[in-house]
């Protein structure tokens, strides 16, 4: 019996298959969490619609895995950067238990800035983003209270996973 179940979204341009998410995949399943990673890759390519793909598309899926899930049990809703975008802004239309962000984008042009439910949220960002400036990730993670791990990396946090999938360890123990 699963103690709950984890979506996990990876960022823009990556795939379900990414290093960051099959990292904290293996964690939900060492704990007893099931666990998907949706794959995104066909809405990201549609450059036509914005040079980051078709978000609200991607959120639609994600609200629509998540809404599904919801009715089996608790959901933690996970992602990387544009993954951690719209986990965040589905958990506005979703009950969900958690939310894990890993270098979360705080605005996305046209789209919503960075929202999220009153839930445990767990915050893994880095120092040198080069692509989403620290400072507002560290404002927007203080006025939710939420857990905050800086680290000394880029916006792909290749030196961290392992301190992410332990930050990611902590928030579904608490849950």
């Amino acid at each position: 019996m699963s103690r709950g179940h984890c979506i996990l979204s990876h960022g823009f341009e990556s795939g379900p298959d990414a290093i960051k998410v099959t990292a904290l995949a293996d964690v939900a399943e060492r704990l007893g969490w099931s666990h998907e990673r949706p794959d995104f890759m066909d809405l990201d390519a549609k450059a036509d619609v914005s040079r980051l793909g078709d978000v609200p598309a991607r959120l639609q899926r994600l609200i629509e895995r998540a809404t599904s899930a919801v009715a089996r049990g608790p959901v933690v809703l996970a992602g990387s950067s544009l993954g951690a975008y719209i986990s965040a802004i589905a958990s506005l239309h979703v009950p969900v238990a958690g939310l894990f962000l890993m270098v979360p984008p705080t605005t996305m042009g046209p789209m919503p800035a960075l929202d999220a439910a009153a839930v445990p949220t767990s915050v893994v960002h880095a120092w040198h983003d080069e692509l989403i400036p620290a400072a507002g990730v560290i404002e927007w993670a203080r006025k939710r209270s939420a857990s905050l791990l800086m680290v000394n990396d880029g916006h792909r946090l290749n030196d961290h996973v392992a301190e992410s999938a332990a930050a990611f360890e902590a928030l579904l123990r608490r849950l």
